[in-house]
C-alpha cells in the first residue's frame, strides 16, 4: 500500500510579469528556443515544427494561446511538454524560473474557473500566486474541432 502523495513539483515559467507553471510530469524537457519552421494552420497560437532528435514538434506561442503579453527576448525557452498518449508539442516561454516542490494544500481550485488547462488551479508560493496549467488540455483546445475528429472532418469536406 504506497501513501499519498502531499507534494508534487511544478515547473514555473515566466512570461511578461506573469508567472505559469506546468506539473513536472507533464515537462519532458527544456530547450533553448529556435525559430520553428512556419506551418500553415488554423490554429493562432502555433508559431510551426521544429525537429527534436528527429521528431517533428509542434510549437505553441503560450502568450498568444493565453491571451498575455510576452517579454521575448534571448532568454526564451521551449518546453517540450506531454499532452498524453506519447504526444509531445512545445511551448515558447519566456524564461524556465524555477522548478518548486509545493505541498497539495498550496493549490488551490480557482472559484469559477472554466476548465480549460488555463488557470483552473492556483499554487500560493508565498507572496506569489502562480497558475497552474494542464498542457493537454490547454492544446487540446487550441486544435481546432475537426482536429480532433478526423471522421468529423471528412464528412464537413
Amino acid at each position: 500500500m504506497s501513501a499519498t502523495p502531499t507534494t508534487c513539483q511544478l515547473v514555473v515559467c515566466s512570461l511578461g510579469a506573469e508567472e505559469y507553471a506546468l506539473p513536472i510530469e507533464q515537462v519532458r524537457e527544456i530547450v533553448r528556443a529556435s525559430e520553428p519552421r512556419p506551418v500553415v494552420s488554423g490554429v493562432p497560437s502555433l508559431r510551426g515544427v521544429i525537429s527534436l532528435r528527429g521528431r517533428l514538434l509542434p510549437v505553441h506561442d503560450l502568450a498568444a494561446r493565453l491571451g498575455v503579453a510576452s517579454a521575448g527576448g534571448e532568454q526564451a525557452k521551449i518546453v517540450v511538454a506531454e499532452l498524453g498518449d506519447d504526444e509531445l508539442a512545445g511551448l515558447v516561454v519566456d524564461d524556465v524560473v524555477e522548478v518548486v516542490t509545493v505541498a497539495l494544500a498550496q493549490i488551490e481550485e480557482v472559484p469559477d474557473a472554466h476548465p480549460d488547462g488555463r488557470a483552473a488551479r492556483i499554487a500560493k508560493l508565498g507572496e506569489r500566486l502562480v497558475a497552474v496549467l494542464d498542457a493537454g488540455q490547454l492544446l487540446t483546445e487550441a486544435r481546432p474541432p475537426d482536429a480532433e475528429d478526423p471522421e468529423r472532418a471528412r464528412a464537413a469536406a
